[in-house]
């Protein structure tokens, strides 16, 4: 029995020296030797690598490629969506469109906060007045569509843009606050006002100081002992935003579900299901429809005690069958606003991995001192366009606009040959200006000048570069609208009754959701 005890004690005793060991073992640089996080070793810290938690109200979408484009017979006559491969990455996407209970949150948190500036709760109001129609009694729906409680789970509609990504913006600053009140660092501050609210920006810049409880310990040893939490934390989260046209085609198909594990697509899909139907054929649910549209001229919703979508405007935001992403109404009930700014034609060999038409690159304002400008009147870090001067020595881009870049127009064209002949020689092309705008005038003859001023281009056509693409079918559109790969357009700060949005958000490291 004392052999026995004695054994046990000192297997006891080297398990606790094998763990005081491991405990007081430091991360390593597998470069340098140097320990991270030891405050002795100059204090760089390390944070522990963990994948990105899904946001909430949101769906990991596992990216990957597909073939983007239009599936349904061209009976339009538009080559704006020619079938092309492309790749998206793995993103995060709502399974549902925005609805009106979440706008009137946000309306209610701007209406409450900037009470000095009640015209920007004003500039976010939905449009009530999109739902009348000369010849429709539409006045239920424009006096209590938004705000009667029985609509509270149906999409927000009325909504520009514009308005759209303000409410991103506004959801991102609230999901990063809340994080740093779940991980103790902040306080619910409640009664924040004005400039003194919390925005993402403002924290990360050293502008919001809010309800601290308890700041992070900084461990380099000239620092006063703690600090701010930064983006290398973990802590905080990417920003929302719209998603880009190709992430909304590529998310709404569901290829998830008909893809082989040999990375074979069992079946193009015209919808975001499989089949030419939109009926679906399972036994418990038989004939019912999958989607909120307008069967034909006069049919919204069916005939009494046999309706086919069973509504006659939008339909409550999960009413449906998801598709195989777990995404809701990604074929009727609303369209929806993507990112993109809409052009006719894109040579199908750009952007073949995330292609995307709207980056204008941008840039925080500095003060005299070179620190960043003071925080606007609304707590917000103001940005700028970078410059030309900006990018002098940066070869894949140099101005901050790219909307216009390879969109088929005569400038665009003539911007191109000069910087494809800038790469061949690497040398600057040496013209009165370092502006590109000049640069594209001088490489132009008389000729050209005459001919883009007859045409005033940009003046006469409905395409600029404030008009965005819109995706998806609505409740107010026939069954070709509910293919994926159908685009419309329309101008960034136009409200209607037939689009609303869903969010989308980036996906740090990992492309797969590890388990």
């Amino acid at each position: 029995m004392k052999i026995t005890a004695t054994i046990t004690k000192s297997v006891l005793s080297l398990a606790v020296v094998f763990l005081l060991l491991s405990c007081s073992s430091k991360k390593k640089s597998d470069r340098t030797g140097w320990n991270y996080d030891d405050s002795k070793w100059g204090g760089f810290e390390s944070a522990k690598n963990v994948e990105q938690q899904t946001p909430p109200g949101m769906v990991f979408i596992e990216g990957g490629a597909f073939i983007m484009g239009r599936t349904t017979d061209n009976v339009r006559y538009e080559w704006d969506n020619t079938p092309r491969r492309v790749t998206v990455s793995s993103f995060y996407m709502d399974e549902c469109e925005i609805t009106n209970i979440n706008y009137r949150e946000f309306l209610y948190w701007i209406q409450r906060v900037y009470t000095d500036y009640p015209e920007y709760y004003d500039s976010n109001l939905p449009d009530t007045l999109v739902w009348r129609s000369k010849l429709t009694y539409n006045e239920p729906m424009v006096e209590y569509y938004f705000r009667y409680p029985s609509w509270s789970n149906y999409p927000v509609v009325g909504v520009s843009w514009v308005q759209a990504n303000n409410y991103c913006d506004w959801r991102t600053d609230r999901l990063n606050e809340k994080a740093l009140i779940d991980a103790g660092v902040l306080e619910i501050d409640p009664d924040q006002q004005g400039d003194n609210v919390f925005t993402t920006d403002a924290y990360l810049a050293g502008q919001y100081e809010g309800y601290v409880k308890k700041d992070l310990p900084d461990l380099n040893p000239n620092s006063e002992g703690v600090r701010k939490v930064t983006m290398s934390d973990g802590i905080l989260y990417p920003k929302f935003r719209l998603p880009t046209e190709a992430e909304w085609e590529y998310a709404a198909l569901g290829l998830l579900g008909n893809t082989t594990k040999e990375g074979r697509i069992l079946e193009r899909r015209i919808y975001p299901w499989n089949g030419h139907v939109v009926r679906t054929d399972q036994k418990k649910y038989y004939g019912e429809m999958l989607a909120n549209f307008k069967r034909s001229r006069g049919d919204a919703m069916g005939v009494a005690s046999a309706l086919n979508d069973h509504w006659e405007y939008t339909a409550p935001v999960n009413y449906y069958f998801p598709n195989d992403y777990g995404l809701y109404n990604m074929a009727g009930n609303v369209a929806e606003w993507v990112m993109d700014v809409y052009r006719p034609n894109t040579p199908e060999d750009a952007g073949d991995v995330n292609p995307y038409r709207g980056n204008v690159y941008v840039t925080r304002v500095l003060d005299s001192d070179g620190m960043v400008a003071e925080k606007d009147s609304l707590g917000r870090i103001t940005y700028r366009e970078v410059t030309v001067e900006d990018n002098i020595n940066r070869r894949n881009y140099r101005q901050g606009d790219n909307i216009n870049y390879l969109d088929g127009d005569l400038a665009s064209q003539l911007t191109d040959v000069w910087k494809n002949d800038a790469d061949e020689e690497e040398e600057s092309y040496e013209g009165t200006s370092d502006d590109e705008e000049n640069i594209v005038a001088n490489a132009m003859t008389p000729g050209d000048i005459e001919t883009a001023a007859m045409y005033d281009y940009g003046i006469s056509s409905m395409v600029s570069n404030k008009v965005r693409v819109v995706k998806g079918g609505s409740w107010k559109d026939k069954a070709l609208y509910l293919s994926p790969g159908e685009k419309r357009y329309l101008p960034q700060d136009q409200r209607t009754e037939w689009v609303g949005f869903r969010c989308a958000m980036d996906r740090m490291g990992s492309r797969e959701m590890r388990k």
